[in-house]
């Protein structure tokens, strides 16, 4: 029997929290293989991002083809990239092998508030790529940014915020709601016709270094497995609240934290 194999095109985090090293902890604890394609180095810990040295383009280009070409990839999760030529050759890549199943996580801030998306980036991001996902999952403030309004403040304007995403290009939109402050943290997957809330009671926790990623990449080893998006969503979602719940155990770093990627293991 083949095991299902995704891919995460996304940026390393020395630290170990977040990035390709979150992409491949989550597809490993959801019984996915992962392969990667690394877009950018980051020098950072739990406190913050010291350096950015982003991968030439060609680079990249060339990991894709040397994943694409031997792997049965069947799903995709981007993360990071921060400049328009790495957006386009990944753009390129994902035409080129005819990739199904794309989660792209617009990472535009990192959880200690530094920015990683190059600010001319964006308008490439939105023409280029967000089209070719077959959802987005920005968080509260990167789905505002995308829209150049203000962030939404309750599940009324989340809803709002995610059609507009879809006016906009979007195929679907599964809008995060952990910057929220509610009892809850809500998430919204909008699709064309319908959407699905997924709730769960939010934990007070600093270790959330990581979440993102970590939510994007549960979505895309769902789909690799086999699941639709609704299902592969509500799974990721219940596995990233234990997660989070789980990494009040670790003591790693003295700024936010990691989440537990195998508290299911140990």
């Amino acid at each position: 029997m083949s095991s299902p194999i995704a891919v995460t095109i996304a940026g390393s985090d020395s630290s170990g929290g977040a990035g390709i090293q979150a992409d491949l902890k989550t597809f490993s604890a959801l019984g996915v293989y992962g392969a990667s394609v690394i877009t950018a180095l980051t020098a950072q810990n739990t406190k913050g991002v010291t350096g950015i040295h982003d991968v030439p383009p060609e680079f990249i280009a060339a990991q894709i083809d040397a994943v694409f070409s031997d792997l049965d990839v069947r799903a995709v999760k981007i993360g990071m990239l921060s400049q328009p030529a790495v957006i386009e050759a990944v753009a390129a890549g994902l035409d080129r092998w005819k990739a199904k199943n794309v989660v792209l996580d617009p990472v535009m801030v990192a959880t200690s508030g530094d920015r990683l998306l190059n600010p001319e980036a964006i308008d490439v991001l939105k023409r280029v790529l967000i089209p070719r996902a077959l959802v987005i999952t920005p968080n509260l403030p990167e789905a505002a940014a995308l829209l150049d309004e203000p962030v939404a403040r309750n599940e009324d304007e989340m809803l709002a915020q995610a059609g507009r995403l879809r006016d906009r290009g979007a195929q679907t939109v599964l809008i995060k709601g952990g910057h929220g402050r509610s009892a809850e943290s809500v998430d919204m997957l909008v699709l064309a016709a319908s959407f699905t809330r997924l709730a769960t009671p939010r934990v007070d926790t600093k270790n959330t270094h990581g979440t993102g990623c970590t939510l994007s990449s549960a979505v895309a080893a769902g789909l690799a497995g086999g699941l639709d998006l609704v299902a592969a969503a509500r799974e990721a979602k219940v596995y990233v609240s234990e997660a989070i719940a789980a990494g009040r155990r670790l003591d790693i770093g003295s700024g936010h934290g990691p989440v537990h990627h195998f508290h299911r293991w140990w």
